[in-house]
């Protein structure tokens, strides 16, 4: 299932999740899309604050049920990550968006959603910027907009030609795309709102985790099943994740050799996407190829209709 393509002058739908955003930050966000050539519909709570939480949790569902419903809205993005999407998982109507599929993206807690709204219902959802994100980076805006907008034919993600993705063998895998933060991946285990990953292809990211809590979470996805199910994994940005440097502890590498690697199924590491830029549009749901000889990602079907 997926939402139809996007054209200038439709409605980009603004939500928020998870976490509060200054009014400033969301209103530079706001002017950006519209310079792009889009309008802009906002969420009626997401200036709201309670406590840590951009609303209450039912207020912030229902700002997403909303979008969905709204004709007028071609797209669903999220203000930000932060904390909070869990939360709201009790509160969505999931007969709603089977019958209003509409392009949805974020990252970093939206990760929660993003794999939700795809096994529940089969719709292809997007891990890519947010309204706050720095759309300004050229790799980052061109991956963003021909995602949303020409992405209704198959299509090859790579990385800048000077900062490859990296292949650990020259196996190939094929497989739907899950995952997205690590640290979110983890976090609904033992829910009924936890990842699938039998023949999946996993993506994982994270941002200021120390090795040891890198290889922590790994470790409680191999007990749990879900590293050894996967066809194959893609590994984005581990921004600032290095930790302190001591001489008896494991390099980030080193985790990733002992957790991942050793699996010996086909890796790309150092994708562009994540908490840094550029950050690349990942389709979540989406049938894919690793081409580890070529170090690209094959999108195998179209993710938006024409």
């Amino acid at each position: 299932m997926i939402g139809k393509r996007l054209f200038k002058g439709d409605t980009i739908g603004i939500v928020a999740p998870a976490g509060i955003e200054s009014i400033e930050k969301i209103s530079i966000g706001i002017e950006r899309l519209k310079k792009l050539g889009f309008k802009v519909k906002e969420g009626k709570n997401i200036y709201k604050k309670w406590g840590f939480f951009a609303g209450e949790d039912k207020e912030r569902a229902q700002d997403i049920m909303d979008m969905f419903e709204d004709d007028k809205v071609d797209m669903i993005l999220c203000v930000r990550g932060g904390y909070g999407s869990m939360r709201i998982l009790p509160y969505l109507n999931f007969n709603k968006i089977r019958r209003n599929p509409k392009i949805f993206m974020g990252y970093s807690d939206i990760t929660v959603l993003l794999n939700l709204f795809c096994k529940k219902e089969g719709l292809i959802t997007f891990h890519g910027p947010m309204l706050t994100s720095d759309l300004d980076n050229e790799y980052t805006l061109k991956s963003f907009l021909f995602t949303v907008t020409k992405g209704f034919e198959p299509y090859i993600i790579e990385n800048p030609a000077e900062n490859p993705m990296i292949s650990v063998s020259n196996k190939n895998a094929e497989g739907r795309i899950v995952g997205g933060n690590l640290t979110l991946i983890c976090s609904t285990l033992g829910t009924p709102y936890e990842i699938d990953t039998k023949d999946k292809i996993l993506f994982i990211e994270d941002v200021g985790e120390a090795p040891y809590r890198i290889d922590r979470m790994l470790t409680q996805l191999f007990l749990a099943g879900k590293l050894q199910q996967c066809s194959g994994f893609i590994l984005g940005q581990f921004t600032d994740c290095k930790g302190e440097q001591k001489e008896d502890s494991f390099s980030l590498q080193q985790v990733i050799e002992n957790r991942v690697i050793s699996l010996n199924k086909p890796v790309l590491m150092n994708f562009m996407c994540g908490h840094d830029n550029p950050k690349y549009t990942l389709p979540v749901g989406a049938k894919a190829k690793l081409n580890c000889k070529n170090s690209s990602i094959e999108i195998l079907q179209p993710v938006v209709a024409r």
